[in-house]
This record gives C-alpha cells, structure tokens and sequence, in this order.
C-alpha cells in the first residue's frame, strides 16, 4: 500500500468507530493539517459535520450542542493554536462534566520542535482538564493497526462518558499528502459491528451503609435537602418521592432541573436565596442536617448558611467520583447512583417536624408573591419573570454568569412547563456563552439566552455559525454599560478606581453587530413591547437580539429595597 491508502484506511476506521460508538455530531475548524479527518468525517453518511470558523466559538458550540444532546460530541482542529483556543471550552466541559472527544491534528515528530510552522508542543496540553489523553500512531492500515484505531476510538467516547463525563484528548501527527482516497474498496469495514463493548454499571451504597447514614438522622427533625446544578431532567421524580416520604423541604438550585415541569412542587423551596440573604433569618433557621445532590448552588446566601452550621451532619451525594465541598465543611460523601439514594431512603420511616416544613413553605411563599409583583418600569430581575411568561413548554433558558445567573435563581419560580435551565457553571466564566447557547439550539430546541453585555460581547462572533445553518436564537441583553455584578461587591465603595477596573463600560451599539450577523435586533422600551418581540421571536425563528438597558447602581439600589421588605416579611413571621 502507499502512503494514501495507509491513511485513507486508518482514518476511515477510526471515523466509523466514533460512529459506531454514539457519535452523531462533529464541530470542525478549518486548517489544512486536520484534512484527513476533516475529509472523511464529511464522507461518513452518518455522522452530521458542523463548521466553525473560530476555535474558541466552536469548542464552546460543541460544549452546548454535548450540554442539550446529553451525548458526547466530536471537535476537530488543526495543528498549532487552534488547538489552544480550545482551552477555555475544555476547561468548562471538564468542570461541568460534558462528554467532549477532541481532536487535534499535529505535524509528525520530525517537523517537531524544529522551527517548523504551525507546530507546538501538543502532547498532554490540556494537562489535567482532559479525563484521558492519547497519542495516536501514525496512518498504517495493517490489520494490527486498523484494531489498534478502532479500539482508540472506541475507548474515547467510553471514557469521554463514563463515570464523571468529560472531554478527553487525541492527538494526531499525520505526514503530506493529506488527502484521503474515497474511492478505495471496503473504505468502512461494513463487517465490523463495533469493536468494543463497556458496561460500567452503577454505584450502590450497601444495607450496612444505608443504616450507617439512618442512624445519625435518628431523631433529627430539622433537615434540609439541596439539589444543585444537575443535567439529569428525570432525577425530579426521584428527589421529590424521598421528600414526600420525609416531608422534607428542598432548595433548589435554577439549573437543578426541579422547578419546571409537571411533578408535585409542594416541598419545592425555589425562593431560599432570598430567604437565606438575611443574617437573622439564617440565624433562626437552623437545620439538624443537610444532603445535598449535584453540584455547589450558584446561591452565595446558602453559602454563607453552610458555613454558619458547619457541626451539623453533611452528606453530599455523588453519582461517580468527585470532591465538590468549597465550604471545607465537615463532609460525608456517598457516592451511589442518585435515584437509587433516593428510592432506598424512602423506605425509611424519617419525618420531619410539620412547623419546620410548613415554616419553610411559608418563607417561600413571601419571596414568590414579592417577586411577582412585576415592577413598571424596565428591571433586569423582572426580565426573568416575563421570558418565564413567554416560554412554553420544551423551551431552554440558557443563563449567562455574573448577574444573569444570579437574577434567574431569584426570579425564575416554579412552573408546570417544562422549562430546562442551563448554564455555564463550571468555571462561571463569561467567554463562549453564546456559543454555547448557540449549540444547545443546533438540534432545534428553542432557546433563550439571557446575557450581560460585557458576555455578549466577549462572544460575538458566536453568533456567525447561528446565520449559518439557520440555528434559532433569541438573545436577552440586559446592557447597563459594564459589569453589573461588581457594583453588589465591595469593589464599588472604591469610587476611585471602581469604573475604569470594575465597571468598564463599552459605549457600544449592538445594533449594528446584529444587523452584520443577519438578525433582528429591538431595543426594549416597555414590558408589553418585550412581550410582544419574545412572541415574535419564538414565532419566526432565526437570530434576535433583544436589548434592555439599565442602570447598574439603580439595579442594586432596587435590589436591595425589595431583599430588605422580605428580610422584614420574614423577620415578622419568625417572631
């Protein structure tokens, strides 16, 4: 065989394998190194190939696309810093645990090292964010080596899902010519079904520590159950039948998946971040012990809650592996499958005290009816609260970080519509959240997408692979010139130094970027006019931009009076 046949049959193996394995989608960058792949991805009927001309936009568009699909996604480079612009994404799909198979192509190890274009040092770059790193071979289609490719790719999408999913990274060094022969006979190997099979299984937790656990809640009535951000939308059914049995109150995290849909939401504590502002409340509200299910809650109050009970019991439980206590709080952790912790405490006769509930149930009420009480004039809380109106059911309100996070845990209340909340909450950065945003839509789900200007801005050129392929997307831009967010931190007191290190303000009009990426853009002047655009949006799809602009130090002054009538609500019932 010559050179092209060798790569024509190494590549076309490890490509069907992928296949083979679950992989339907692949985000490509363009370059001239990662042809073969490139190539031959485009060749295999099966598999839908995605263009992004920018790394960074791309890496962060398969991390949505893996985030909405709940399926590891293909993402394919060239050599040199492409394959760094990559980074960012990897580090979010590491931390919020999303199935992401990188792939970058290299120069072969005589180009290496030797002032050769485009060639860096690739080996292991994403050190410890990739779950599992491999250097592949060069191109040969022996028998021993086609085995070799499909095991590699096999083993990829495996380890990219299994346990805590994650991104995991291959490396490919390939020599010129690049281009594949389509042409040669048996390209696909029809014969072969898939060369491995894995069968992980799920963690349980035994009878001796099922009893373990019972037995240090005996006789304790005051508990509390917190759901963090999690992805699995069934788990709702789950946590709700453990509280029920308990009659247990559960403060749930906006992106834990448990405040939209149609299950009984009558121990549902979506308003506890509200609740928990206050120093005084969170002094009367002690619990006997917590258990917490996914990740850390965005909410700082319940941070501060946290470590203010540090002796109570603490269990935190995990699916897989992991360590994710930032409190450094005295912690047991039980790693099981979450539905089964749940099924199996069930069955134990725990109840807490009614007043306790019922008080919990009550402050939730006062939050809800002061937050619903939407404002007359423009407010970046109350935003939240309209789109909520406007959303139907099998819609995605995808949340930027800094305050929009933040304003969708206060003001995004229960709903029988099934609503999905996602975010970027590993790192909480603000880069790729339109792309991001952008790939969860690629598959036709709708989605909105609440931003900051400071994100969108960090994130423009996400939207050029939305006009694309046609990719519906309605952007809320809540613009108060800056970082918002800083202006709640006590940075603002330095009023010095504050606008030019904290605020920085843009002085941009966004209108023009949306009118170059061939959107509709509105800029919002009333409730009923932001009503009226949402509907529109929803209606005709495509790009649109939807601007509210606001003022960051009136923002927090409002804030902070409606935080101070629930503290004395609240304050008032406790006695």
């Amino acid at each position: 065989m010559n050179h092209t046949e060798h790569l024509t049959y190494y590549v076309a193996n490890f490509v069907d394998e992928l296949v083979k394995c679950g992989i339907e989608d692949v985000v490509i960058s363009p370059g001239s190194r990662s042809t073969p792949l490139a190539l031959t991805f485009a060749e295999h009927s099966k598999i839908q190939h995605w263009v992004n001309l920018d790394e960074r936009s791309a890496a962060f568009f398969a991390l949505g696309m893996a985030k909405e699909q709940q399926k590891a996604v293909a993402l394919l480079c060239t050599s040199g810093t492409a394959a760094a612009n990559y980074f960012p994404a990897i580090v979010e799909a590491h931390l919020s645990q999303v199935p992401l198979v990188v792939l970058t192509a290299d120069r072969p190890q005589e180009l290496r090292d030797v002032g050769a274009p485009q060639a860096i040092d690739q080996i292991k770059m994403y050190g410890s964010f990739v779950k599992w790193y491999h250097e592949m071979a060069m191109p040969e289609a022996e028998n021993q080596m086609l085995s070799y490719v499909r095991s590699i790719a096999a083993r990829a999408v495996f380890e990219a899902k299994n346990q805590n999913a994650g991104p995991v990274h291959l490396n490919f060094p390939f020599r010129e010519p690049l281009v594949p022969d389509f042409t040669l006979p048996d390209l696909w190997q029809d014969s072969i079904s898939g060369y491995h099979s894995y069968y992980p299984g799920n963690k349980v937790v035994s009878n001796v520590q099922v009893e373990a656990i019972i037995e240090q809640l005996e006789n304790k009535k005051k508990g509390l159950i917190i759901c963090g951000p999690q992805m699995d939308p069934t788990f709702r059914d789950s946590i709700f039948l453990l509280a029920s049995k308990w009659n247990i109150p559960v403060l749930a995290d906006p992106l834990s998946q448990l405040r939209a849909g149609e299950h009984d939401k009558s121990l549902l504590i979506e308003g506890y971040d509200s609740i928990l502002k206050s120093k005084k409340v969170r002094d009367k509200v002690k619990p006997d012990f917590i258990i917490r299910f996914g990740a850390m809650p965005v909410s700082k109050p319940y941070l501060f809650f946290l470590k203010e009970n540090r002796g109570v019991p603490h269990f935190v439980i995990e699916p897989d592996a992991g360590h994710r206590e930032p409190t450094m709080t005295k912690t047991q952790f039980v790693y099981c499958d979450p539905h089964e912790f749940c099924h199996r405490f069930a069955n134990y006769p725990m109840q807490m005290e009614q007043s306790w509930t019922s008080l919990w149930v009550t402050m939730n009420e006062i939050v809800r009816k002061q937050w619903e009480n939407v404002s007359p004039t423009l407010t970046e809380g109350h935003a939240v609260t309209i789109m909520q109106r406007a959303m139907d059911n099998d819609h995605i309100l995808f949340t930027g970080n800094s305050m929009p996070v933040r304003d969708v845990d206060t003001f995004f209340m229960s709903t029988n519509k099934d609503i999905k909340v996602f975010g970027n909450r590993g790192a909480n950065g603000i880069d790729g959240i339109v792309s991001t945003a952008i790939g969860t839509a690629s598959h036709g789900r709708k989605v909105t997408l609440l931003i900051g200007d400071l994100s969108f801005y960090h994130d423009l050129n996400g939207l050029l692979v939305a006009n694309q392929y046609n990719i519906d997307i309605t952007v809320v831009l809540i613009n108060n010139n800056g970082g918002g967010i800083f202006s709640f931190l006590p940075q603002a007191e330095d009023k010095s130094h504050f606008e030019v290190l904290f605020g920085t303000p843009l002085n941009l009009s966004f209108e023009k970027v949306v009118d170059m990426y061939g959107g509709h853009y509105a800029n919002i002047t009333s409730w009923e006019h932001f009503e009226k655009e949402l509907k529109q949006a929803y209606q005709t799809g495509g790009i649109h931009v939807l601007e509210i602009n606001t003022n960051r130090n009136e923002n927090v002054i409002w804030h902070r009076e409606e935080w101070a009538i629930i503290e004395q609500n609240i304050v008032t019932l406790l006695g």
